[in-house]
């Protein structure tokens, strides 16, 4: 899967960035990020754009696509890759386009997360002036003044792009101002939609968390079964328990009772026989 992400700042797309490389396993490209680890590689693109950034120049287009080409023929990217921050113009998404069909890979979405700017520039303004309350520091670039310069550069560099986008059937656009996890499950009815993802692959992620509950519900059954032989054991144990009581009782019962009998029939005896001597004698 390979897509780019488009929105301006505060539209939450580096949360669903997040969350897509998680879902779906795949690497986030950030051109920053990448320039960076280039340089520090020591990469021929790395050291070009290095001399130009430390003469103050802007790293043209061949060097920044140049990088992106190194990058995602490594191990990690093979199953595809977020680009953000990149293109930002026409002419580099055209050279993007080149640089995928050279290496025969297709792009598979451009999801635009579109929001009321209005609304993004109140939420600033609530944030700050409960800051300010707190007695915090406000980030100097965390103001509505310059959020309002960042999303009109925003406009003015994407508005082409969407125009180029649409043009070639690629973008999906989706409401950004949506609670997070429903953007995100937007994003992926769209992907299934445009087939960047497999009915299988879907299946399988959800499938992910299925088996961890399944072995909870079974063990569950398992625990009780497990339990109620305890208490059919012990019940049995009891059983034995006050059958061998009761064989024990009776015992000790009817030895009483022949006892008792035998020293009857003793008494009896004795009685008797005394009775007889005394008639005896008195017959004398």
């Amino acid at each position: 899967m390979r897509i780019i992400l488009l929105g301006p700042p505060g539209s939450g797309k580096g949360t669903q960035a997040q969350r897509l490389v998680q879902r779906y396993g795949i690497v986030q490209l950030s051109t920053g990020e990448m320039l960076r680890a280039a340089v520090a590689a020591g990469t021929p693109v790395g050291l070009k754009a290095k001399e130009i950034m430390a003469g103050g120049g802007l790293v043209p287009d061949d060097v920044v696509v140049g990088i992106i080409s190194d990058r995602i023929d490594q191990p990690d990217a093979k199953h595809g890759f977020i680009l953000d921050g990149f293109p930002r113009t026409v002419p580099q998404a055209e050279a993007l386009d080149s640089l995928l069909r050279h290496k025969h890979l297709k792009l598979d979405a451009v999801i635009e997360l579109r929001v009321n700017e209005s609304a993004l520039l109140s939420r600033v303004e609530t944030r700050v002036a409960q800051m300010r309350q707190r007695g915090e520091e406000v980030r100097l670039d965390d103001t509505p003044e310059v959020l309002t310069k960042r999303l009109a550069s925003y406009r003015s560099q994407t508005e082409p792009l969407i125009h180029y986008y649409s043009e070639r059937r690629k973008l999906s656009t989706i409401d950004g101002m949506m609670a997070i996890d429903e953007v995100t499950r937007a994003i992926h009815r769209q992907l299934l939609a445009l087939g960047a993802v497999e009915p299988k692959t879907h299946a399988r992620s959800a499938a992910k968390a299925a088996p961890a509950k399944k072995a909870k519900a079974a063990k569950k059954p398992a625990k009780a079964a497990e339990k109620a032989a305890k208490s059919a054991k012990s019940a049995k144990k009891a059983v034995k328990g006050a059958k061998k009581a009761t064989k024990k009782a009776a015992k000790k019962t009817a030895k009483k009772v022949v006892k008792k009998a035998a020293k009857k029939a003793v008494k009896k005896g004795a009685k008797k026989a005394a009775k007889k001597v005394t008639k005896k004698r008195a017959k004398r």
